[in-house]
């Protein structure tokens, strides 16, 4: 597999809610712009997940875009935590 790349992480936190606490956005490879992603704290208290963007359309919900390996899946969460760590450390 290429080298992944993740550049221009951005957080926007937001009032905590049911575990929601910041939205990401990022460029993967420097091809390809992703936004809307959630970040929510993890039910045990363990750290934070990713959910990723979802449209509803009838009764079913379909992704916009979401990791399709879980090696990509760790590259991006461990960028967006990173950032979101250090955002609200300072």
């Amino acid at each position: 597999m290429e080298k992944v790349k993740i550049s221009e992480v951005q957080i926007v936190p937001v009032k905590p809610n049911n575990g929601l606490v910041a939205f990401a956005s990022c460029i993967f490879n420097e091809q390809l712009y992703l936004s809307s992603i959630a970040i929510f704290t993890r039910a045990d208290g363990s750290g934070y997940r990713l959910v990723y963007p979802t449209k509803k359309v009838g009764d079913k919900n379909l992704n916009i875009f979401h990791p399709i390996n879980s090696q990509i899946g760790e590259i991006l969460e461990r960028a967006i935590i990173e950032k979101f760590t250090k955002l609200i450390i300072q």
